[in-house]
């Protein structure tokens, strides 16, 4: 049971990060092409129109994406000096303490993000150039978000499961903290 969950949230994170890198490559190439139709505006050239609208919706996107797959890889950063003086059993502790409050920020940070989608939905609002609903792009972060709680959830679950065995997560194996 728990071995297939774990191949859930895997695959699940997995997935958004993917699609995020997608969104990260796609930005970057309509931000060359725009820049290149910037300058050669003599030859008839343009930049992409919106294209700072683009950016922003994509980059939220990206952010959000990212952040499930770095709580579940433990790429968050973290400070050693101390940790590495103390055992095993409190570096676990610790590591269930951080993820319980990453587990909170995304909790919150998805609460509000929903909060201000549906306002963004209810007032119309849309972007300047290419008028396209602000709340799309909010929707398309709430993905990313909703996807970080399942991951801070299941790696709290880790923490606990690893903290009642006494030894770290699989996952942490060749960590460096």
């Amino acid at each position: 049971m728990l071995a297939t969950l774990e191949k859930w949230v895997e695959g699940l994170v997995k997935t958004v990060a993917i699609l995020g890198g997608i969104v990260l490559a796609a930005i970057a190439i309509m931000t060359a092409v725009s820049i290149i139709g910037r300058a050669l505006l003599p030859l008839g050239l343009r930049p992409v129109p919106g294209d700072f609208e683009l950016v922003e919706a994509g980059t939220a996107f990206v952010v959000t994406a990212f952040f499930p797959w770095c709580q579940l890889r433990r790429g968050h950063a973290s400070v050693s000096i101390l940790t590495d003086l103390l055992g095993m059993r409190a570096n676990l502790v610790i590591d269930l303490i951080a993820d319980a409050l990453l587990l909170f920020a995304a909790v919150i940070m998805t609460w509000r993000h929903i909060y201000g989608m549906l306002d963004k939905q209810a007032y119309g609002e849309t972007t300047f150039i290419l008028q396209f609903p602000l709340w799309w792009a909010y929707a398309l972060c709430v993905i990313g978000l909703v996807t970080w709680v399942i991951a801070g959830l299941w790696a709290v679950v880790g923490d606990i499961r690893a903290l009642m065995r006494n030894q770290r997560r699989v996952e942490d194996a060749g960590a460096i903290h």
